[in-house]
């Protein structure tokens, strides 16, 4: 028996009753998109009732349908990747990690700036697309990376695929991640390079590569790991948990190749469990509020779900969630602070049953641990005798 989990990146269902600390009151990324753009028809998604989660225009709630539905508060500090990814996986983090919203210490940058033989541009907050069309003629005159941040505890470096090779910034970024520990930790390092030949050319690229601390503790998929079935990791997976707890890791170049890619492994995984991100809703269109990119990625997604549904053996499952928000449709480029949707279907499992409002991603995870029969997680409560027929 496997599980099939992906996490939508960034696909939230509405603001925690906290999210007025982190500065996303009104944020519901799937909400707010679906109504900025006139509407969206996820056929697929509503059979399994992403519509009686949120308000969705165009997905109303189905009275009949065939998966379990509810959404889950995050229990963690936070609203970044990391934090999201491991408390589905039962890392619960009392603490959120360090951000830098005036930039780097002065005293850090110099010494990155000796460690790596160059001087560095930028250093602060900014949208990963515009500080390339601001500093990317810069960088290729003078071969100085790009260091930026934003309100994630994230030190990303970008940089020309011509002017900095990619095993050159990967080794830069490595030099970053031993730097940034102690008073510097940061969660992770992020390789953002790009190509172009001016300003209004240049690109983002799929080459992008994060170097991340290491959960604490054993996470869900060290559990599955150590108790000898497969996990396979497919998108940025073994980035987020710093290669830890896999047994197979997939690049991947987008959302389509990424279910490409799911599909290949539902054929090849017997027992275990597939780990899917699709990062394009994030990195693509929430980033950049663009709603109308968003919705049409939404689509895509849904389009394809009946070819995963279909490859699910009998004692298969298949989880469908998000790690955060980013509602393209706010002022904010930044990930927001929500709740997000838990849709769960496969051929033993109840249809129709509402989990309601779940405490903790970790229930995911815990969920998960009970049903390939491994040792329980240190975090989550499992729903897996509220959703299974036998």
């Amino acid at each position: 028996m496997k599980v099939v989990l992906i996490v939508l990146d960034s696909v939230g269902v509405g603001e925690l009753e906290d999210a007025k600390l982190y500065g996303d009151e009104g944020s519901n990324t799937l909400s707010n998109t679906s109504y900025a753009v006139g509407g969206i028809e996820l056929k697929n998604m509503y059979k399994l009732g992403i519509g009686n989660i949120t308000d969705i225009k165009g997905t109303p709630p189905n009275p009949n349908p065939i998966g379990v539905f509810g959404k889950s508060k995050e229990k963690s500090k936070g609203k970044d990747t990391i934090t999201g990814h491991w408390e589905i996986a039962g890392v619960v983090l009392e603490e959120p990690f360090k951000t830098f919203p005036e930039g780097f210490p002065e005293e850090l940058i110099k010494e990155f700036e000796r460690q790596i033989g160059r001087k560095v541009l930028g250093n602060k907050v900014a949208s990963g697309t515009e500080i390339i069309k601001e500093l990317g003629e810069q960088h290729m005159k003078t071969g100085y990376p790009i260091v930026y941040t934003s309100a994630d505890s994230v030190f990303q470096i970008a940089a020309h695929e011509e002017v900095i090779p990619l095993d050159e910034l990967y080794k830069i970024c490595e030099i970053a991640r031993r730097m940034l520990v102690g008073k510097w930790l940061v969660a992770r390092v992020i390789a953002r390079p790009f190509v172009g030949k001016d300003r209004s050319s240049f690109v983002r690229t799929y080459n992008r590569k994060d170097f991340a601390v290491e959960p604490p503790y054993e996470t869900l998929l060290d559990n599955i790991k150590e108790a000898g079935l497969e996990v396979v990791g497919i998108g940025k997976i073994e980035d987020i948990f710093a290669k830890r707890g896999l047994s197979i890791s997939i690049h991947t170049e987008g959302n389509m190749d990424g279910i490409d890619k799911t599909l290949k492994m539902m054929d090849e995984v017997k027992d275990g469990l597939i780990f899917t991100n699709l990062v394009d809703y994030d990195m693509l269109y929430g980033h950049r509020n663009d709603p109308h990119g968003y919705a049409k990625a939404l689509i895509d997604f849904d389009t394809r779900l009946p070819e995963i549904m279909k490859k699910l053996k009998e004692d298969d499952i298949l989880i469908i969630t998000a790690d955060h928000g980013c509602d393209p449709t706010t002022p904010s480029t930044d990930h927001s602070r929500e709740y997000v949707p838990i849709i769960v279907y496969g051929q033993n499992v109840k249809k129709g049953h509402d989990l309601g409002t779940r405490k903790s991603f970790a229930d995911i995870g815990q969920t998960i641990a009970e049903y390939l029969n491994i040792k329980p997680l240190k975090f989550g409560e499992s729903f897996l005798k509220e959703i299974m027929i036998k």
